[in-house]
């Protein structure tokens, strides 16, 4: 990387981390992610769980500085993290969930892992840092190496060191770190430990960047159908042979060997036990660290497993299209499209006026209506008969509709579902149509019901008609089906 002023100027102006770092809200930001995501490994949170620890956070901070601190809702904040404009937070949708799910960005585990060394260290070693990196050259010399005899000399070498080591220690002499030196050696491996988890987001986010270039050259493609499936099926490996990509999948298969985890628990557990590192007070995550190495690093191996699945289904379905019009009109959308993307529309997009439509029709307004004035007529008042029969008054039929819903349940107790035709039966109808009606209106207001189209049925009741003789009644209409709830 330059160190011009230009170089910078553009990432102070771009990059999420500066962004970040230079925010009025980094305090809460930082804080907030690191004890959420990267303090307990956590790779992916629902929505839901994630406004819900940020409630609480921010019901903490209000209590100190005020309600005026933060006074948006922690929903509102999160999605401002995770807008374009900031990019700490990755908003995405997971497979087989409609709620929306957060992760943490490459770039923010940066900065908040820049804002730990900012802090005074009371042990800063050295001397393991120097040892590492000359290991690292003879790694790379003795590799790198073409010449047989110049590896068979190294390899003599090395044995010779190691017969006169095993000699020394059967005699009794048997040199030991002193506690300086596991101190140094230690600090140095939970440092490695924390980059190393820090760096599967990067991964990660470098494995989406790949597929998402595949992508554009599939979006912006022009010429043949034939050509761009024989490019990009050459291509289908391109994230897993990546440096990236067989850098990872080296590490995958180390750490995945059943012999390696045995030896690194049965490592750690000595270690973590020896005073001089037990003095250091190292976390109690330190124990089960390759553990979290396992978990980020099958994230990571299904997420790439996504991106080759997604790439191969979107070119399956780029060699179903035979349809040469349509193609060539998706292809301009999807131009447009990505060369519009950074640059938002200014001012709203659409606008609704109201949720309904409100629809007037000609032939639903009344016609004009001649009004009648009455004529009122000379004459005089004479008192009614009073020998009216008020019979007819007191006989209106009244249905009893919570006496059927206890009859409808009492059906609905030994078995799952009743025709209205069954009902009728149990109990046939004592008031007629009326009653018939009232079952109707309780299974579309209180039951749950299907009604088959495809069938009929026939339902007859008895009443009594104006002759004082009973005749029998009936009404065809489509199966009504109730259902327990």
């Amino acid at each position: 990387m330059s160190f011009d002023y230009t170089t910078l100027e553009l990432l102070r102006q771009g990059h999420p981390a500066w962004r970040l770092l230079r925010s009025d809200h980094a305090p809460l930001v930082a804080s907030f992610l690191h004890r959420v995501f990267i303090s307990p490994n956590v790779r992916v949170m629902a929505q839901s769980d994630l406004a819900e620890a940020l409630e609480d956070e921010l019901f903490a901070v209000r209590e100190r500085l005020g309600a005026e601190a933060f006074p948006k809702p922690a929903l509102d904040y999160l999605n401002d993290w995770a807008a374009t404009e900031k990019g700490w937070l990755r908003k995405f949708y997971a497979h087989g969930s409609d709620e929306p799910h957060f992760d943490l960005t490459a770039a923010s585990e940066k900065a908040i892992a820049w804002l730990g060394t900012l802090t005074e260290r009371s042990f800063v070693g050295t001397e393991s840092r120097l040892l590492t990196l000359f290991e690292l050259l003879k790694q790379m010399s003795e590799g790198s190496e073409t010449d047989p005899a110049a590896r068979i000399a190294e390899l003599h070498k090395r044995r010779d060191e190691i017969d006169s080591e095993i000699a020394r220690v059967e005699t009794g002499d048997m040199p030991l770190l002193d506690d300086t030196s596991l101190k140094d050696r230690f600090q140095q491996f939970m440092q490695l430990a924390r980059e190393l988890l820090s760096d599967f987001r990067e991964v990660e986010h470098n494995f989406r960047g790949l597929d998402r270039r595949v992508r554009e050259r599939i979006a912006l493609w022009e010429g043949a159908k034939g050509a761009l499936l024989e490019e990009i099926m050459g291509e289908r490996d391109a994230i897993a042979d990546s440096d990236q990509g067989r850098s990872f999948r080296a590490f995958w298969d180390f750490l995945m060997s059943t012999s390696r985890q045995e030896e690194l628990s049965t490592l750690l557990e000595r270690v973590l036990n020896l005073p001089p590192v037990a003095e250091l007070r190292p976390d109690v995550r330190t124990r089960r660290i390759h553990y979290d190495w396992l978990e980020a690093g099958e994230h990571t191996q299904r997420t790439v497993a996504r991106l080759s699945q997604q790439l191969r289904r979107f070119l399956d379905d780029q060699a179903w299209l035979e349809n040469r019009r349509i193609m060539d009109i998706l292809h301009n959308i999807e131009a447009k499209a990505l060369a519009l993307r950074e640059t938002a529309p200014p001012g709203p997009v659409t606008d609704i006026a109201g949720t309904a439509a409100d629809i007037e029709l000609p032939l639903e307004r009344p016609l004009h209506t001649v009004s009648q004035k009455p004529l009122i007529a000379d004459i005089e008042l004479e008192t009614g008969d009073v020998e009216v029969d008020a019979t007819a008054l007191y006989s209106q039929v009244v249905i009893d509709k919570a006496q059927l819903t206890r009859h409808i349940r009492h059906t609905l107790q030994d078995r799952t579902q009743v025709t209205l035709g069954e009902l009728c039966k149990i109990q046939p109808l004592r008031n007629g149509l009326a009653e018939l009606v009232a079952y109707l209106q309780l299974a579309g207001d209180t039951f749950k019901v299907v009604v088959d189209e495809e069938a009929a049925e026939l339902i007859v009741w008895r009443c009594e008609g104006a002759d004082g003789q009973e005749h029998a009644k009936q009404a065809r209409l489509p199966r009504v089906i109730l259902m327990a709830s």
